[in-house]
C-alpha cells in the first residue's frame, strides 16, 4: 500500500522523485522520504505528508541525478522518522538504501539470521532485512543488479523494491512480487536519456507515458542511457513498452475541491466509458469478456465472487442480478476469508474476482486458493489494464473508470456494478432466460444510465443540508432492502471511512431482531427506498423508528408515497430505475459522506489509518 519512486537522468531528479509521491500519494501518507546518491547516499524523510519532506528537502536544498522515493503506510513499526523509508544499511565498504512496498513474511528470522552475523537495526520495519541482505551481498562483491537477484530469493510474501548502492552512482535497481511496480522510459526534452520505476503509471505522466510493466519475480536495471531486465529464472526478459492512455489532466483536481468530489462526478463519463462497446449494440456477446469466453461462461453452474471492501459490496448486489436475472446460483466471499476456510469446490465454477486496483493482495491470494482447488475457469473485473488480477485470469472485463485517487472508492464502484450488469444479461442470454425483447429492454436502460446519474447528481444542494445534521453525532445506521441491502453496506462504509463517524447497515427486516434498541433521536437513519416490490415492507420498518424517536432521513423514488415530516426527510431521485436502481441509489450516498466529511473538517481524499491500494494481507 506503500508509493515507490525511482530515477535516474542527467539533470537533478528530486523534483521528479517528490512530484511522483505527490501522485502516489493516495497509496501511503504516513510518512514520506527520498534517497539520493551523487557518489554517496544521503536521506532525507519525514513523518506526514509530501509536503513536509518537499519542505526539509528544499530547506536542506539536496540534488542529485539517481535517487529512489517512498510514500508509507504503516504495517511494521509506528509512525516516526526512525520506520520512515528509505532504510538503509551503511558501513564504510559498502552503503545500500532501499524502499519497499509489500510485506516479508520471514523477516523475523532473516533479522535473527543478519543480528547473529553482526548488523544493527534500527528500525522496527520488515524493510530493513532487504537494506541488510542487499549490503552483504555487495560486500561480497556482486553488482546492485546481481544482490538484488540473490537477495529475492530469499525473502517469503509480497514485495516491490527499489535499491541504490553507492558503488553505482548511476543505477537503480528494482524488483516486483505480488506487488506493483512499472518502467517509464523517457527523454529530458534536449535529447538526454533517462529512466524510471514507479508504482503506478500516473507518478511518471510528469517525465513520460511510455511505460513497461513488470512481471511476477522480474529484476529491472535502470540507468540514463538505458535498462535491462531478468525473469525469476534469471533469463533476459522483454517488456513491451506501451503508450500509456492515461493523461496528466485526468489525475488534476481541476474545478473541483477534492478528488472524491471530482470522482463522485465523474461517475456518468466513467460508465458510459465502460458500456460503450453497447452504444450502438442491440445484442450483448460472450466475446465481451475475451475470446474464450463463451465455452467457459456457457459450462458455468455456479458463481463464486472473491472481492474485499468496496469491491464485495458490488459482488453482493451481482448475486440478486445474477440469481434472479440469470437463475445461476451465486457466492459471495469476503476474499481475506476464502482462503482460510475449508471450502467446498465444485465443478464448473465460474470464479470471479474484483478489484479497483487488480493488485489487492487478498483477492491474488484468493484467487491463487480457488485456482490450487481446480477452480480454473476465472474472470476478472478491474480498472487496470496490466493488474496483476488481470494477468493471473481466463477472461477479464475493463471498467474504464480512469484514475481513481480518493481513497474512498466511488466511481470504480458504479463502473463494477454496471460490467456486472452486463455480465448477467450475457449469463441469462447464454442459459437461455432472456428474450431478445427483454435483452433490447435492458440495454436500452443501461445506455440510459450516464443521463440518469446526472439527474441524481442535482440532489447534492439538498445532501449538503442533509449533511450538516451528521457532523455532530457519533453514530449512523443507514437500512436498504434485497438487491439495495448491499448499497447500504456501501453508504455506511463511505460515511465510516472519512467522517470517522460509526455506520452500520442492516436489512431493514432485521431491525427487531437487535438494531431497534440503538434507535432513539441522537440516531440517525438512512433508509433506501426505490419504489419496487419490498417497498410496503420498507415502510413498515420506518414507522418502526420512528415510533422509537429515530431520525429518518430517506432516499427514495418518485412514487413510493414517502412524504417528508416532523423527523422524516426526504429526497426524491426520480422514477424506479428497475434492476439498475442499485447504480442510481449510491451516488446520494456517497455525496453525503463528502459533505459530512467537510462539515466536520476531516481529510476527505486520505482519510487517516487508510490508503487506496491493498497491496498487503
Amino acid at each position: 500500500m506503500c508509493g515507490i519512486v525511482g530515477a535516474v537522468a542527467q539533470r537533478n531528479v528530486v523534483p521528479i522523485l517528490i512530484e511522483g509521491l505527490r501522485k502516489l500519494e493516495y497509496r501511503g501518507y504516513d510518512s514520506a522520504g527520498i534517497a539520493l546518491n551523487d557518489g554517496d547516499i544521503r536521506r532525507v524523510r519525514a513523518v506526514g505528508r509530501v509536503a513536509d519532506l518537499q519542505a526539509r528537502a528544499d530547506g536542506e536544498r539536496v540534488e542529485a541525478p539517481t535517487g529512489i522515493a517512498h510514500t508509507r503506510w504503516a504495517t511494521h513499526g509506528g509512525v516516526n522518522e526512525i520506520n520512515a523509508h528509505p532504510h538503509a544499511s551503511v558501513t564504510d565498504a559498502a552503503s545500500i538504501s532501499v524502499v519497499h512496498n509489500g510485506i516479508i513474511e520471514n523477516h523475523e528470522s532473516l533479522r535473527q539470521q543478519l543480528i547473529a552475523e553482526g548488523y544493527n537495526f534500527e528500525s522496527q520495519t520488515d524493510t530493513e532485512v532487504i537494506a541488510h541482505l542487499l549490503h552483504r551481498l555487495v560486500s561480497q562483491g556482486h553488482s546492485l543488479f546481481d544482490a538484488v537477484k540473490h537477495a529475492v530469493r530469499e525473502l517469503e510474501g509480497a514485495y516491490a523494491i527499489a535499491a541504490i548502492s553507492r558503488a553505482e552512482p548511476g543505477t537503480v535497481v528494482g524488483s516486483r512480487c505480488g506487488a506493483p511496480l512499472l518502467l517509464g522510459v523517457g527523454n529530458d526534452g534536449r535529447g538526454d536519456r533517462e529512466n524510471f520505476l514507479a508504482s503506478d503509471t500516473s507518478a511518471l505522466l510528469q517525465v513520460t507515458r511510455h511505460v513497461a510493466y513488470l512481471e511476477e519475480g522480474d529484476v529491472v536495471e535502470i540507468r540514463a542511457d538505458g535498462y535491462r531486465i531478468v525473469d525469476s529464472s534469471g533469463a533476459q526478459a522483454i517488456r513491451p513498452v506501451i503508450l500509456s492512455q492515461l493523461s496528466a489532466d485526468s489525475i488534476e483536481l481541476g474545478r473541483y475541491a477534492h478528488y472524491m468530489q471530482k470522482e463522485i462526478f465523474e461517475q456518468p463519463g466513467a460508465i458510459a466509458n465502460t458500456l460503450e462497446m453497447l452504444l450502438g449494440a442491440s445484442s450483448v456477446e460472450p466475446g465481451l469478456f475475451g475470446a474464450d469466453a463463451r465455452p467457459i461462461l456457457s459450462r458455468a453452474q455456479q458463481v463464486l465472487i472473491l472481492a474485499c471492501g468496496t469491491s464485495y459490496h458490488a459482488g453482493c448486489v451481482a448475486r440478486y442480478w445474477l440469481e434472479s436475472i440469470a437463475g445461476i446460483q451465486t457466492t459471495v466471499e469476503i476474499a481475506s476469508e476464502y482462503r482460510y476456510r475449508d471450502s467446498v469446490a465444485l465443478e464448473n465454477t465460474l470464479v470471479i474476482t474484483i478489484s479497483q486496483s487488480g493488485e489487492t493482495a487478498d483477492t491474488l491470494a484468493a484467487l491463487a486458493h480457488a485456482a490450487a482447488q481446480g477452480l480454473t475457469d476465472t474472470l476478472t473485473l478491474c480498472n487496470v489494464p496490466e493488474s496483476a488480477l488481470i494477468r493471473a485470469s481466463k477472461l477479464r472485463f475493463l471498467t474504464r473508470a480512469g484514475p481513481e485517487i480518493g481513497v474512498a472508492s466511488t466511481k470504480a464502484f458504479t463502473t463494477q456494478l454496471a460490467a456486472l450488469f452486463v455480465l448477467t444479461l450475457v449469463l441469462a442470454k447464454l442459459r437461455g432466460r432472456l428474450s431478445a425483447e427483454r435483452e433490447r429492454e435492458l440495454i436500452a436502460q443501461l445506455r440510459h444510465l450516464p443521463a440518469a446519474m446526472n439527474r441524481v447528481l442535482e440532489c447534492e444542494p439538498a445532501v449538503r443540508d442533509w449533511a450538516a445534521r451528521f457532523a455532530a453525532r457519533q453514530h449512523a445506521l443507514f437500512l436498504g432492502r434485497g438487491v439495495h441491502f448491499p448499497i447500504a453496506l456501501e453508504g455506511a462504509l463511505k460515511l465510516k471511512e472519512i467522517t470517522y463517524i460509526h455506520a452500520e447497515a442492516y436489512a431493514a427486516g432485521e431491525l427487531k431482531h437487535g438494531p431497534l434498541a440503538l434507535v432513539d433521536d441522537q440516531m440517525p437513519v438512512v433508509a433506501i427506498a426505490p419504489n419496487d416490490a419490498l417497498i410496503e415492507k420498507l415502510k413498515s420498518n420506518l414507522q418502526e423508528v420512528r415510533a422509537r424517536g429515530g431520525e429518518l432521513f430517506v432516499f427514495a423514488d418518485r412514487d413510493t408515497r414517502i412524504s417528508a415530516g416532523d423527523g422524516v426527510h426526504v429526497i426524491n431521485l426520480g422514477d424506479h430505475a428497475g434492476a439498475l436502481s442499485p447504480i442510481l441509489h449510491v451516488v446520494p450516498l456517497q455525496l453525503l459522506a463528502y459533505h459530512a466529511a467537510l462539515a466536520r473538517g476531516t481529510d476527505v481524499d486520505k482519510p487517516r489509518n487508510l490508503a487506496k491500494s491493498v497491496t498487503v494481507e
